[in-house]
C-alpha cells in the first residue's frame, strides 16, 4: 500500500474492473426489460452511500490508506453516477434523436436537453465536494473528482464538435437517441485544448510526485497521475484505431436481439 507504483496499478486495474462491472450490469438490465435499470440504480444507492461516507472519514487524514480510501471512495461515487447515466435513470427530459440539418443552436438545445439532469448532479456533487474537502488535510478525493468530472465534460464536447473515432458497441438502448446529437468529423481545435490540458495535468502529478516528502502524498500524487493519464487515454482512443472495445467485449453477455443495427456513441472507462 505504501508503493505509488501499486497505486498507480490498482489505478488502472479499477478503471477497467469498473467499467466492466458497470456494462454488465447495464446490460443485464437490458436484457430484463423496462425498469430494470432504474431498479438496478436504486439496488445501488449503498455504494453511493459508502463513498460518501469514506470520502468525509479521509478528509481529515493522511498517509497511503488514507490516498487509497479517498480515492476509492471517489471511484464509488462516480460508479453511482455513471451507473445512473447508462441505464437511462437519471439522463435528460429530451429522449428524442435530433432531426437533421437543425440550426446549431438548436443542435446544441437538443444535446444538452439528452444529458441535463446528469451533468446538473455531476455539477452539483463537484460543488459538494469541494465544498466539504477545500482545504482538508487529505485532497486526493477532491482532486479524483475534479479530474474525472473536467475529463468528462472535454470528451462530451469533443464527441458534439467533432472526433474521427466515436466507439458505437457500448451505449445502451436506453440513450440511443443521443448518437444523433454527435459528430464524426476531423478533430480540431478543442480536441487539441483538450489533450493539452490533461497532459499538462499528468505532468503536474508527476512532477508533485517525484517532489513528495511523504509516503502518503507519494501514492495520492501517483493515483491521480494514473487516472488522469487514463483519462487521455480515453480522449486518444477519439482519434486513434485502437481496439479498446476487446478489453470489455469478452466479459459481457450477449445483448438481447432487437431490430437495431446501430448505436450511439461510445464509452470509454470513467
Amino acid at each position: 500500500m505504501h508503493s505509488p507504483w501499486i497505486a498507480a496499478l490498482m489505478a488502472l486495474f479499477l478503471w477497467w474492473f469498473a467499467t466492466g462491472a458497470i456494462l454488465i450490469v447495464v446490460r443485464l438490465c437490458e436484457r430484463r426489460g423496462a425498469g430494470a435499470g432504474r431498479r438496478a440504480t436504486v439496488l445501488a444507492l449503498p455504494v453511493l452511500a459508502v463513498g460518501i461516507w469514506g470520502y468525509e472519514a479521509s478528509l481529515g487524514t493522511t498517509g497511503p490508506g488514507a490516498a487509497h480510501a479517498a480515492f476509492l471512495s471517489v471511484l464509488a461515487i462516480w460508479g453511482w453516477i455513471e451507473l445512473s447515466f447508462l441505464t437511462g435513470a437519471i439522463t435528460g427530459p429530451n429522449t428524442r434523436p435530433c432531426p437533421p440539418h437543425v440550426a446549431e443552436w438548436q443542435r446544441f438545445l437538443r444535446a444538452w436537453g439528452t444529458v441535463a439532469y446528469h451533468e446538473m448532479l455531476l455539477a452539483c456533487v463537484l460543488v459538494a465536494v469541494w465544498v466539504h474537502g477545500a482545504g482538508a488535510a487529505n485532497t486526493v478525493g477532491l482532486w479524483t473528482f475534479t479530474m474525472l468530472y473536467g475529463a468528462r465534460v472535454t470528451a462530451k464536447l469533443n464527441l458534439y464538435i467533432g472526433v474521427p473515432r466515436i466507439n458505437t458497441e457500448f451505449i445502451p438502448r436506453a440513450l440511443a437517441h443521443m448518437g444523433s446529437h454527435f459528430r464524426i468529423a476531423p478533430a480540431g481545435w478543442f480536441f487539441c485544448l483538450s489533450i493539452t490540458a490533461l497532459s499538462l495535468a499528468v505532468a503536474c502529478w508527476l512532477e508533485r510526485f517525484y517532489t513528495a516528502a511523504q509516503p502518503g502524498e507519494a501514492v495520492g500524487f501517483a493515483l491521480l497521475a494514473a487516472i488522469t493519464a487514463l483519462a487521455l487515454l480515453e480522449h486518444w482512443l477519439m482519434v486513434l484505431p485502437l481496439p479498446d472495445a476487446k478489453l470489455w467485449r469478452w466479459m459481457l453477455p450477449a445483448p438481447k436481439p432487437s431490430q437495431e443495427t446501430t448505436r450511439p456513441e461510445g464509452h470509454h472507462g470513467f
